[in-house]
């Protein structure tokens, strides 16, 4: 098979992840490789997806293969496969624009993390990379917050004809607008805030789902998360939480057999802890009623690598959008954004969008 040509901007942690998952998994056979939704998606499997082009604004990062960056600090994923071969791929600068929380400037690692010379990268420059490494798919991984500079990026993918991959909570694919836009040109989008494999909204959404199916009316819940890498840092200001609060709260919402009162529903990151690194661990609570209105609730805790957990989401995304590529496919992709994504342009619920994702991937339904 051809290779799909991958651009990634921001080579954090969930780069990291997906950067070692693409040559873990080259050498295993389908029997044996643990931890695919997917092992082939058009013929792709995830070693023919290859790294073109990346772009962050950290100089420990920049200018280095993408190989050796991925495992920079503030990086803290598990590494699970340090042997990489150099991938020739230097990562650039990008545009930092509101990729950096105001507050991040005082933490003590992020003094030194800034440019304090090099320019910002126009759009020009990143257009102009984008095609001169032909790549075909654009990931977004930019940090929470990061309204400016992910329209920016999809600004870019627009003018590059690059699909979209939107792996952050701002509404791109689930933006009419954005979406007509990319629909106009041909160009894919999946998108917007990527699930995990097996992480607090998905599991909150299934038991949400279950409450309903079993006729347990569901009053109350919160979902609190405490990590330690360098998003929930990010996410001590609290105003770049508006989109990811929305998007993991109507994730929930939208499985529930009746809106939940916005004073009885709490979903969202709740603190930083350093030293759990990329460790995510999730405090979940369901409190409702059961046959003869009597009581019930349930509480939950989930611990899981917060990074790891989304890169076999992220490999999915790309052969999907890649599959839209070739079938002449623009705008949002509703199939595979609702399987993969929080905040997809269309709500279903998760086996809903499996059977509509397995129909996409067989060529049965084109969006």
């Amino acid at each position: 098979m051809e290779k799909i040509k991958i651009a990634i901007v921001g080579v954090g942690n969930c780069a990291s992840s997906l950067v070692q998952g693409l040559e873990y998994y080259k050498d295993k056979r389908p029997e044996n490789a643990i931890g695919l939704m997917h092992w082939e998606i058009g013929g792709y499997k995830p070693h023919d997806i290859e790294v073109v082009a990346a772009f962050d604004i950290d100089v420990r990062k920049v200018g280095k293969d993408v190989s050796e960056a991925i495992f920079e600090p503030p990086n803290c994923t598990t590494i699970f496969c340090n042997d990489l071969p150099k991938t020739g791929i230097r990562v650039r600068m990008g545009c930092i624009l509101d990729g950096v929380a105001a507050h991040m400037t005082d933490y003590h690692e992020s003094r030194t993390f800034l440019p304090s010379d090099a320019p910002d990268a126009t759009q020009e420059e990143i257009v102009f990379a984008l095609r001169a490494a032909g790549a075909e798919v654009l990931l977004n991984y930019l940090p929470v917050g990061s309204e400016n500079a992910a329209r920016f990026y999809a600004e870019c993918a627009l003018e590059a004809g690059v699909a979209l991959v939107n792996c952050m909570p701002v509404f791109i694919a689930s933006d009419p607008e954005f979406a007509r836009r990319f629909e106009a040109r041909g160009i894919p989008i999946v998108g917007d805030d990527i699930k995990a494999q097996f992480g607090a909204t998905i599991t909150h959404r299934m038991l949400t789902d279950l409450f309903h199916k079993r006729g347990v009316k569901l009053e109350r819940t919160y979902q609190l998360n405490t990590g330690g890498n360098t998003d929930f840092l990010n996410m001590l200001d609290r105003s770049r939480l508006v989109s990811k609060k929305e998007s993991k709260t109507e994730a929930v919402q939208s499985v529930a057999a009746e809106r939940i009162a916005d004073e009885n529903i709490h979903v969202g990151p709740s603190d930083y802890v350093a030293w759990q690194n990329d460790n995510k661990v999730c405090f979940l609570r369901m409190e409702g009623r059961l046959f003869g209105d009597v009581p019930m609730h349930l509480e939950m805790r989930l611990s899981v690598e917060d990074s790891p957990n989304s890169a076999g989401v992220s490999i999915d995304a790309i052969r999907c959008a890649k599959l839209a590529l070739q079938r002449g496919k623009g705008g949002a992709l509703c199939s595979p954004s609702a399987y993969f994504m929080k905040h997809p342009p269309r709500q279903v619920t998760d086996d809903e969008a499996f059977r509509m994702t397995e129909e996409f991937i067989a060529g049965a339904r084109d969006e």
